[in-house]
């Protein structure tokens, strides 16, 4: 089991739960370190003060908030790990609320609850249930790495899992970014619910993080002097370049149905409803075709008659 990474109480009412925090997620990413070219050797990274430019050792190093240019006020760990917080070494419930009513945008790091001695087990069990059963999530308050959290408590395979959470005030509004109005047509519309449908998984447990596979690739065949992997090929696109956006609709839906061995893949698929201005269109010209047809016909049968004169009687 990984080490744990805070030890402190979940406080649910007058309820404590004695908890270990466990990290839910792990880094897999590869990472490279900062080498010399010329020899390989490697390059550090070297704290050095700024006033007398000399190269500080870690346990002179400390904490301090810059009031002004030329005042820096200095804090100890100790003085704030004896700030008088009452989330300084609890995970306080606050509010039970709908897990739908939380905005994703405010979810960060995600940490395993396990319990901190068989005397947890029950309370731990406790809340637990009531999660499961009220079909509810828990937001909590808790202090850790210097600053207060808010949290997020929901259950996940038997687990209660914490979810740290940005405050309201960390989220911007994104109502600059919003693009200008654009003309769109149903028929776009349609189509782009259509590919939505055809890329519609249930399950994404499969994918799979292809650039470091690539890079593992790399490092292997580098390492043992082999040729390097061909390059993917792929299209290129010219950045701000116009298309024909329903052109690349119809040509993304087949793509995916393509890949997924669906039939229809090698044709446009799903009958497009007319968007009203074309319904109107068609509707115009049909009915003159119609009127044309019916003129034509009554004239053909206009120009018969005389050849079906009947015999008179002997």
């Amino acid at each position: 089991m990984p080490r744990p990474l805070w030890t402190g109480a979940i406080s649910f009412g007058l309820v404590t739960i004695p908890i270990k925090i466990i990290s839910a997620t792990e880094d897999r990413s590869i990472r490279f370190l900062q080498v010399h070219l010329e020899d390989m050797g490697r390059v550090r990274t070297r704290k050095v003060c700024e006033l007398d430019d000399e190269v500080v050792p870690q346990d002179e190093i400390g904490k301090g908030y810059e009031l002004t240019k030329d005042q820096v006020v200095p804090v100890t760990d100790e003085e704030l790990d004896e700030m008088p917080l009452p989330t300084a070494k609890a995970i306080e419930i606050v509010a039970f609320v709908d897990a739908d009513s939380i905005d994703p945008i405010r979810i960060s790091d995600s940490y395993f609850l396990a319990i901190d001695g068989q005397v947890a087990a029950k309370p731990y069990t406790l809340l637990r249930k009531a999660l499961e059963r009220s079909d509810k999530v828990a937001v909590a308050k808790f202090a850790w790495h210097g600053r207060e959290r808010l949290g997020l408590l929901r259950v996940r395979e038997n687990a209660i899992v914490l979810h740290s959470m940005r405050w309201p005030d960390e989220i911007r509004s994104p109502e600059s970014l919003m693009p200008k109005a654009a003309d769109l047509d149903d028929d776009e519309i349609e189509r782009a619910v259509q590919l939505t449908d055809t890329l519609a998984m249930d399950d994404i447990s499969s994918f799979r993080d292809q650039y470091r596979d690539a890079v593992e690739e790399l490092i292997e065949a580098k390492s043992e002097g082999k040729e390097l992997p061909e390059p993917a090929e792929g299209e290129e696109r010219e950045p701000g370049k116009v298309v024909d956006l329903m052109a690349a609709l119809n040509a993304s839906v087949k793509a995916a149905k393509e890949a997924r061995g669906e039939p229809g893949g090698g044709a446009t698929v799903h009958e497009i409803r007319p968007s009203r201005k074309t319904t109107a269109k068609k509707e115009i010209a049909l009915a003159k075709k119609t009127a044309a047809k019916k003129t034509a016909a009554s004239k053909k049968i206009t120009a018969r008659k005389p050849a079906t004169k009947k015999r008179s009687a002997s």
